[in-house]
């Protein structure tokens, strides 16, 4: 498929109650059969904690590059606290499960990040790492803000670390912030290492998540000004009536659009 992208799915496009319950190694096996590159696990979608300790997470990490698929490994921990201080130990133990599972990329949440990025230390704790840093815009003001991105990625640049991390842009969490997604990836494209596909439908509290049409012209405009080499996760809910139909082409559809 010429200037096809990377496809990875997230496990709770699956479902999170069929992932708690089935585990995560049988939805990476249906990702592969859908034709996707890369698989992302949620630790929050781990039926027990005990799925969180280091030899667990390096048998889950061995079966899904057995399937030839790269992982990211998704913790909603968010990288600093409410007060805006470096959370070190959430950092630390994130970086941990990833490098037992194996995985390209790591992603928090942004969290409370309001001027000082703590970029020296952030670098310390990433020192040795085999595994990207990401975090993403989520849904909550907090974390959520373009203001808040902006603001981070400008701090880290002036304190000589504009390489330290990247971004996890979600296309549909901007919609519960209110801001147009469209504008946040004008101001933030340098710094999209990762994409969460999905759309809001819906309003207020009945606002849900969702794919986007295949002639989604808003969606469209969104991938255009985003790195065309960027790889797309799929995080909107897949039919479970005909999982294996949909994620193959819907894998297809993101590919190549």
């Amino acid at each position: 498929m010429t200037n096809a992208v990377e496809v990875a799915i997230v496990a709770s496009a699956f479902g999170a109650d069929a992932v708690r319950t089935a585990g995560h190694r049988k939805w990476a096996e249906a990702s592969r059969r859908a034709g996707a590159a890369g698989f992302e696990v949620r630790r929050e979608l781990f039926g027990y904690e005990a799925d969180a300790a280091p030899t667990r997470l390096a048998g889950l990490g061995a079966d899904i590059a057995q399937l030839g698929l790269w992982s990211v490994y998704s913790t909603p921990a968010s990288l600093y606290t409410a007060d805006g201080q470096l959370d070190a130990a959430a950092l630390r133990r994130a970086l941990d499960e990833a490098a037992a599972l194996g995985a390209r990329f790591v992603k928090l949440q942004l969290g409370g990040f309001a001027d000082h990025a703590d970029g020296d230390a952030i670098a310390g704790q990433l020192k040795g790492a085999n595994v990207r840093l990401v975090v993403e815009n989520g849904q909550l003001t907090q974390g959520g803000s373009l203001h808040q991105f902006v603001g981070l990625f400008d701090t880290l640049k002036r304190d000589g670390h504009a390489d330290l991390l990247g971004m996890t842009f979600d296309v549909g969490n901007w919609a519960w912030c209110g801001v147009r997604a469209l504008d946040a990836a004008v101001a933030l494209a340098p710094y999209v290492e990762y994409m969460h596909c999905k759309i809001a439908a819906g309003e207020g509290a009945r606002r849900f998540a969702t794919a986007p049409a295949a002639d989604d012209a808003r969606f469209a405009a969104v991938l255009e000004r985003l790195p065309r080499g960027v790889p797309r996760g799929i995080e909107f809910p897949l039919d479970a009536a005909a999982i294996h139909d949909d994620a193959t082409r819907r894998v297809a559809w993101l590919a190549a659009a």
